[in-house]
Formats: C-alpha cells, structure tokens, sequence
C-alpha cells in the first residue's frame, strides 16, 4: 500500500509507515508544499495513494468522494503535537493491518476510527 503524508503532518508520520513495511512519501518530498487540496487530491489520485492529513476538507465526501481514491485518513485530534500524532499513527497502522483504506475516508480520533465508503 502507497501513501503520501500532507504537510500538515511531521514527516515522521512517514517513516511510521515505513517501519510498518508500506511505501510513503511525504508532500514536501514531492515539493507539493502550499499547493491547494486540488493538487494535492489530483496527484494522490494520479499515484493511487492513500492520503493521510489533518486537513478537514478533505472529509468532505462531496469534494472528495472516497470511491475515487485510494484512500483518505483524516487525523481529527484534540491535540497535534508531534508526539500525539506519531501515536496515532502507530494507531493507524494496527488498523491498516486488518483493513485496506482503498474507496474509503477514515476518520482517526481519540477515541476510535470511523470508516466511510464512497457510493
């Protein structure tokens, strides 16, 4: 499974997956930083990776039908220190190795992760 971290994210939420044995990229890697959720989506959709963020918008499934992505996990935490998000992270990972985000939104919170299919 690919995925491309936004920059909203420290980029070692990226090696957190790579350490998980997936294959991620971060947008500065990809010199995407300050480009609009519209480049960010077309390039994510074009690489077929899962988008990971903290960037609401992007749980809007009218703007962002999940059918046509990847994937895309939405971080939504009370706090987003460097340490509170690599532990979601890791979070995330116990979940990705029981689930595939493919043609969903996942919405990561402190609680639970809520999981949304496209049409």
């Amino acid at each position: 499974m690919k995925f491309k971290i936004d920059e909203n994210l420290p980029a070692e939420a990226a090696a957190v997956l790579r350490d998980a044995g997936f294959d991620a990229e971060t947008i500065w890697d990809e010199r995407l930083s300050g480009a609009g959720d519209e480049v960010v989506a077309a390039r994510v959709q074009k690489e077929e990776r899962v988008l990971v963020t903290l960037d609401l918008d992007f749980s809007n499934i009218r703007a962002y039908p999940p059918e046509q992505f990847a994937g895309i996990m939405v971080l939504r935490l009370k706090t987003q220190d460097k340490a509170t998000v690599l532990a979601y992270m890791r979070r995330a990972v116990t979940v990705l190795q029981q689930r595939s985000p493919v043609g969903e939104l996942w919405i990561i919170q402190h609680d639970r992760v809520r999981f949304r299919r496209g049409n």
